[in-house]
């Protein structure tokens, strides 16, 4: 959960980087509040006939638009890609599959071009005095 509020706080900003974690927590999150918002549609009534989402669901997903594009753009620089790579799945089939695969892979280790290395931050140890 720590994560998808991370996302959220950072909901406009496209620079730095973005570990595998950080990506798929807010998204498995984002998926989990989806389906709550449709049940939630379908509940209280506001679901449109046929369509099974309502009211509820547009203003959830449309407030997920930029957190959701801005955390992508975050994993892209991760891999060293840049946020633009996002329109590669425009591609029929492979574009998707090629996006997939880059959101899996691990990220580059050290520093470059988009930040500093998220795992590494994460994982220095704490000196005492």
């Amino acid at each position: 959960m720590q994560y998808f509020l991370h996302a959220l706080k950072n909901y406009a900003t496209f620079s730095g980087r973005a570990r595998r974690k950080e990506y798929w927590l807010f998204t498995l999150f984002n998926l989990i509040f989806a389906v709550s918002a449709i049940v939630l549609d379908n509940l209280l009534g506001t679901a449109l006939d046929g369509i099974g989402y309502g009211v509820v669901y547009g203003l959830y997903s449309l407030g997920m638009i930029i957190p959701g594009l801005a955390v992508a753009v975050r994993r892209l620089h991760d891999v060293n890609k840049s946020g633009w790579f996002m329109f590669i799945a425009l591609v029929p089939l492979i574009g998707g599959i090629w996006l997939l695969v880059l959101m899996c892979t691990e990220g580059t280790r050290g520093d470059n071009p988009y930040g500093a290395d998220p795992k590494a931050a994460a994982h220095e140890p704490i000196m005492a005095y």
